[in-house]
């Protein structure tokens, strides 16, 4: 079964444009987005909103009605307020997918989604989670914020805020799991620890221990990842394994980024 994996378009009308062609020059069976999917810039709440309406299910459609199933969902910078609209789009069209914490059959392989991410410095934070419960957090750029239907609703303490909520070890742990782990494909926006697939253009690497300990012990076929859009010309890696677990992290920069993968040799490309 060939794969796409594609993470971290931020709503660019051109890559968008360019999608379904890559998918179908590949004989790609499924695609998968890995995450924030939206536009980034402007008033998010009127602009992801018309872009789930309109140019999201349009994009949609075309999948659909060409025979590729679409995995995906929301990442960090899509709100969450607007996740309901998300999910229903996503509904039109039986071959797409909203994948967030949730399990999905395709032939002989599972797939499981996971969008939360460890917190950061920046101030938005509808799906930010401490990774374990002993996370320190970092030093942060302001009060946290959070989608709400009447606007931004700050958060003046964060950290006692983000305490209250699942960490990543937990929301792992909450997951579907699947019959056969070997067979089985993670689509986790955060990227593990100690790989090289988290390093940011500035220096630091910021990866998830609780990802990374996770895909240790349970093995899966395959995990996928993003958020750190620069990683792997920073790191000058895009994949790694934890084990026999292959991970794989494209990144997203200027260029249309994306990789292919055979899921039964487990041959993997990356296209730049």
């Amino acid at each position: 079964m060939k794969l796409l994996f594609v993470t971290d378009l931020h709503g660019s009308p051109w890559k968008y444009e360019h999608l379904l062609g890559a998918a179908q020059a590949a004989g790609a069976v499924v695609v998968v987005n890995g995450g924030d999917m939206l536009p980034k810039h402007g008033d998010l709440f009127a602009g992801q909103k018309q872009f789930i309406g309109d140019t999201l299910d349009r994009h949609f459609a075309q999948f659909d009605a060409a025979g590729i199933h679409y995995l995906c969902y929301p990442g960090n910078d899509d709100l969450r307020i607007h996740d309901g609209l998300f999910v229903a789009t996503c509904a039109k069209y039986p071959r797409v997918v909203n994948l967030a914490q949730r399990l999905f059959s395709l032939g002989e392989y599972e797939f499981v989604g996971l969008n939360w991410i460890v917190d950061y410095p920046f101030r938005f934070k509808d799906r930010c989670r401490m990774d374990t419960a002993g996370y320190v957090f970092q030093e942060q750029y302001g009060t946290g914020l959070l989608s709400t239907p009447g606007g931004w609703q700050d958060i003046p303490d964060w950290f006692a805020y983000a305490r209250t909520l699942p960490t990543i070890a937990e929301e792992l742990r909450r997951l579907p799991r699947p019959r056969n782990m070997a067979q089985s494909v993670y689509i986790l926006h955060m990227p593990p620890a100690n790989l090289g697939l988290d390093k940011c253009g500035y220096g630091p690497e910021v990866g998830s221990q609780a990802i990374y300990d996770f895909l240790a012990d349970n093995q899966p076929r395959l995990s996928l990842h993003g958020h750190i859009h620069e990683s792997p010309e920073s790191s000058g890696r895009w994949w790694g394994r934890v084990g026999e677990t292959v991970c794989i992290q494209p990144g997203q920069l200027e260029p249309f980024t994306y990789v292919i993968i055979d899921l039964e040799t487990m041959q993997f490309e990356r296209h730049v």
